[in-house]
């Protein structure tokens, strides 16, 4: 073992991985069930969220507007012909490491060229 390391190589921290429960929609689910049968709960958080959005909430709005059309997609910012978002760049460099390993035609480069 390591120091400063408590774990073996190829030995998880986490070997049962990331929890498969979300304990907060867990506990929404259980109170929607248990608040009435047939979706009665959920259809009167259903109906307070639209009468919010039609008394002018935006944030009610644009979260109707949400579930029923889907999120709008976020654009890309340019993509005139003058800024294009997306530039590819290529570019062959040659950097010398160590001045004493030959060059590919067989002659030995100098640290002064």
């Amino acid at each position: 073992m390591v120091v400063g390391r408590p774990f073996l190589p190829g030995q998880s921290g986490n070997p049962a991985g990331r929890p498969k429960t979300r304990p907060f929609k867990d506990a929404l689910r259980k109170a929607v069930a248990s608040a009435g049968k047939d979706g009665e709960a959920l259809k009167s958080v259903a109906l307070a969220l639209l009468s919010k959005a039609q008394d002018g909430d935006v944030q009610a709005i644009k979260e109707v507007a949400d579930r029923l059309d889907g999120k709008v997609a976020q654009g890309i910012i340019g993509g005139d012909d003058d800024d294009n978002p997306v530039r590819v760049v290529s570019r062959i460099e040659r950097v010398i490491v160590d001045a004493d390993i030959e060059d590919t035609d067989g002659e030995g480069v100098s640290p002064a060229s």
